[in-house]
């Protein structure tokens, strides 16, 4: 029943969600490099046994995948983490999560331009309503001191987590033609987590596991299994349920979700020109990726 797809790819934007607030909650007690570590060595195993159980074997890549497979745990693993950790020391959970809802236009953007996919003059509609949200929410409403050159190294980081996810995407087209989605995303996550060993090690992660709080690992495990391994997992059978477009449209929910839970649970205040320029965000992305259904 599509019912129960919708529903689960429903609740799979919840959990995607609540990442923003696990990271919020881990930013100030774990180095941004060892939660990311952290994060995804309990994703890998998690994913691991996931792909076992649904596809019985996890097949070694063809040696032509290994460098698109590199790419995609430096990008969509290694640096996005690495910047979204360093963001939400200083960007608050909802505004973080509206920043990162820029990301569907940035990969029509990349599309556009390094695979020659053409742009139609509704998208071109989408992408400035987009733009012109984003601008009022990483600005917090005043466009002004972008131009002042008053622009947060959290804020930058967050864009840097729009342009590496984008660059995960555009890569992992050419990966998807070869091994099933989770195989690569499994795979992804392991190299990811390999690369992301080193710098969590310079900042001595190892020594100090011990020091860390109840709080820190609970959160580090919900991103780990339910934001990570059970979140890809039920998404990508979303798509194999309605199809890759229909399933990419309930990505609009995590930011509405990161709202209001940043607001049940951290407090935060969510601001009027917060909200006007991710309801902007929104509809430019819905309007982009709207297809009419052909006759």
């Amino acid at each position: 029943m599509q019912i129960l797809t919708y529903f689960s790819l429903i609740f799979t934007m919840l959990l995607w969600g609540g990442t923003f607030i696990a990271g919020r909650l881990l930013a100030g007690n774990v180095e941004p490099a060892s939660a990311a570590f952290l994060r995804f060595f309990i994703a890998s195993i998690s994913m691991i046994i996931l792909v076992l159980a649904s596809e019985k074997r996890l097949p070694p890549p063809p040696r032509k995948l290994w460098l698109p497979l590199i790419l995609l745990g430096v990008t969509g693993v290694f640096l996005y983490n690495i910047f979204f950790f360093n963001g939400l020391h200083t960007v608050s959970a909802g505004r973080a999560s509206m920043i990162i809802a820029c990301t569907p236009l940035v990969i029509t953007f990349f599309a556009a331009t390094f695979l020659s996919e053409r742009l139609t003059l509704l998208q071109l509609l989408g992408i400035i309503l987009s733009l012109t949200g984003a601008i009022l929410v990483i600005s917090n409403g005043h466009p002004t001191l972008l131009f002042a050159g008053k622009f947060g190294a959290g804020e930058a980081a967050m864009l840097g987590c729009v342009f590496s996810w984008a660059a995960y995407s555009i890569i992992g087209r050419s990966v998807l033609s070869s091994m099933s989605p989770m195989t690569s995303v499994c795979y992804s996550a392991i190299i990811g987590t390999l690369l992301l060993a080193f710098p969590a090690a310079q900042e001595h992660l190892f020594s100090r596991l011990g020091s860390l709080q109840i709080l820190d690992w609970t959160s580090l495990t919900y991103l780990g299994i339910f934001g990570t391994a059970i979140g890809f997992s039920l998404y990508y059978r979303g798509i194999q349920k309605i199809g890759a477009t229909r399933a990419g449209i309930f990505i609009n929910l995590v930011p509405v979700f990161s709202l209001l839970l940043s607001w049940l649970i951290l407090g935060e205040t969510i601001t009027a020109i917060v909200l006007t320029g991710g309801l902007l965000i929104l509809t430019g992305v819905s309007i982009t990726n709207y297809k009419p259904r052909k006759q």
